[in-house]
């Protein structure tokens, strides 16, 4: 059976996956669910990016797993792919799930539109240093009920503003890896032109979900079901 490494978004910690990861241990899998530093009951810690991959890194070789999925949500597609680099022949395969992708020498916000990076920095300056979650209106039209739109109000906490800000650094380049990109179609019906670029190697391969950008809470059954088939 497979272990899987589940690293959940901004602002979220390991308990999003509970669902998914209910149906994947009942079938078998060993599955570790991470909360990131900084974020849920590990909040207080001003953490860079490099720590949130030294996190997950810390995960596959504190347990000393093989065969190992590792699955990164929205922002954590960044972490999880610098470390999936690091692991080496532990490695099955990567998953990001509607995320974004590291790109060497440049941090999770380096992408955005001029006017999108002024907003991050004013909340940053405006919230000593952390992104501040979402509210509810962000959530509407992405498949979501009102109970976990609520569940994610109020749970969700701040996220350390230096891990969107600071550099990744890949020891091995994205593409070389075996991954798995899910797009979630009501989030965008295509991917970004930086994952578009990266789906030309071999060793990627594109899985569509027709759910919104947090399938964990509106779809666990069917993103499990994924996980599974690799």
């Amino acid at each position: 059976m497979t272990n899987f490494v589940l690293v959940p978004g901004a602002w979220l910690g390991a308990w999003a996956w509970d669902e998914v990861a209910e149906v994947l241990r009942s079938e078998g899998h060993d599955v570790y669910p991470v909360t990131l530093s900084g974020l849920a009951e590990r909040q207080g810690v001003d953490a860079g990016q490099q720590q949130h991959v030294d996190d997950v890194v810390a995960v596959v070789e504190e347990n000393d797993l093989r065969d190992v999925v590792l699955a990164g949500h929205s922002y954590s597609g960044v972490p999880v792919g610098q470390a999936a680099g690091r692991i080496g022949d532990r490695l099955r395969r990567v998953v990001y799930v509607d995320s974004n992708i590291p790109a060497d020498g440049e941090s999770f916000v380096d992408s955005w539109s001029e006017e999108g990076q002024a907003w991050v920095r004013d909340q940053l300056a405006t919230s000593g240093g952390y992104w501040p979650p979402l509210s509810a209106e962000d959530y509407v039209d992405q498949d979501l009920s009102e109970e976990a739109v609520a569940l994610i109000l109020e749970r969700g906490t701040p996220h350390p503003g230096r891990a969107i800000s600071e550099p990744a650094q890949l020891t091995r380049p994205i593409g070389e890896l075996p991954t798995t990109y899910i797009k979630c179609l009501m989030d965008g019906a295509t991917p970004s032109s930086a994952v578009a670029e990266q789906l030309e190697s071999p060793s990627w391969e594109l899985v569509e979900l027709n759910t919104g950008h947090w399938p964990m809470f509106s779809q666990p059954a069917a993103l499990a079901k994924i996980l599974t088939t690799l």
